[in-house]
């Protein structure tokens, strides 16, 4: 059985300013001369969490991570009352990772990363493909609208009654229209009662998709649930701030790239065929289709391939 890495903790940290009035915090954990890798965590507005330190060898890797804008121990928060997002965007999140590489005198680095997170990675590596060693992405998305549509109005066919509930969570007039940008409007509103309400009605949605994790702890702390719904709706009713299909277009510029592409054959992102389109556009890449897995990293048969993965890379 492959087991995590002990738990260690950060022999660094700091909060970097990225300009717009926030500031990223981030850490640095394992060996400071080591192979610098860093992890991009989901959502977006998850933040990052203890468990992605223990994906690597800490005698071999200097592991940074960090909380994207908006969420985690960055400031300011997307869950205070009131939210400014205008300076929350795919560029934005790129430009503090270089910023980030540069003040820890990085000179290329392992992205490791899952679901939103390699999202983030796939677009990083695609415009800094010289500041990348290696990739190990997870639980595998592109960033495009079928992807996020499938996941707002598509799987209401396969989770019709909590479908209904989620749906009926907006207006009457926007039901048949963006949910995220609807949800959206409904999320920004200064009324507690409103936006706590979207937030809930959101995140009851998103445990409902990945029937094969148990709920997800963290949607407990209503400050934690609207932050990420927030940041969730920001991003997809946006189309995540990207052109249509530009990563699965430009993966061609990955191809001097190793990288392991880790999918659960019961993640129901499968059903758009994402993890297929991006291993062929990616010249070299490797996919591992793991059996009777979801979208987690929780279950021991993914744990597995990610860590053999680091292993790999290390050397």
């Amino acid at each position: 059985m492959t087991r995590l890495y002990p738990e260690i903790e950060p022999y660094d940290h700091g909060m970097l300013d990225v300009g717009d009035g926030h500031l990223v915090y981030w850490e640095v954990c394992g060996n400071p001369g080591g192979k610098p890798a860093v992890t991009l965590h989901g959502g977006p507005g998850t933040g990052c969490s203890t468990g992605l330190r223990r994906y690597f060898d800490p005698a071999k890797y200097r592991v940074v991570l960090f909380d994207q804008r908006g969420c985690g121990r960055s400031t300011p928060h997307a869950g205070q009352p009131e939210a400014d997002l205008s300076a929350n965007t795919t560029d934005h999140l790129i430009a503090d990772m270089e910023r980030l590489r540069e003040h820890l005198g990085i000179e290329k680095w392992l992205l490791f990363g899952g679901s939103w997170g390699s999202v983030l990675a796939l677009v990083y590596a695609e415009r800094h493909p010289d500041r990348v060693s290696e990739m190990v992405l997870m639980g595998l998305a592109t960033g495009r609208r079928s992807e996020t549509d499938l996941l707002t109005r598509g799987l209401g066919g396969v989770f019709p009654e909590a479908w209904a509930k989620f749906r009926d969570g907006v207006p009457e007039e926007d039901r048949d229209g963006d949910l995220a940008a609807a949800y959206l409007k409904l999320l920004m509103d200064p009324d507690p009662a409103v936006h706590g309400k979207a937030a809930a009605d959101w995140c009851a949605w998103e445990d409902a998709i990945i029937p094969t994790s148990p709920p997800y702890k963290s949607f407990e702390s209503p400050e934690f649930r609207l932050a990420f719904a927030r940041l969730v709706t920001h991003y997809w009713s946006q189309g995540s701030f990207l052109d249509e299909g530009v990563v699965l277009r430009e993966a061609g510029k990955l191809a001097h790239i190793p990288a392991v592409l880790a999918e659960g054959s019961l993640d129901l992102g499968n059903l758009i065929g994402t993890p297929w389109e991006l291993a062929h556009a990616w010249p070299g890449s490797e996919l591992v289709v793991i059996d009777e897995v979801g979208h987690s990293t929780q279950d021991e048969p993914m744990r597995e391939v990610l860590i053999g993965a680091t292993d790999r890379f290390a050397s």
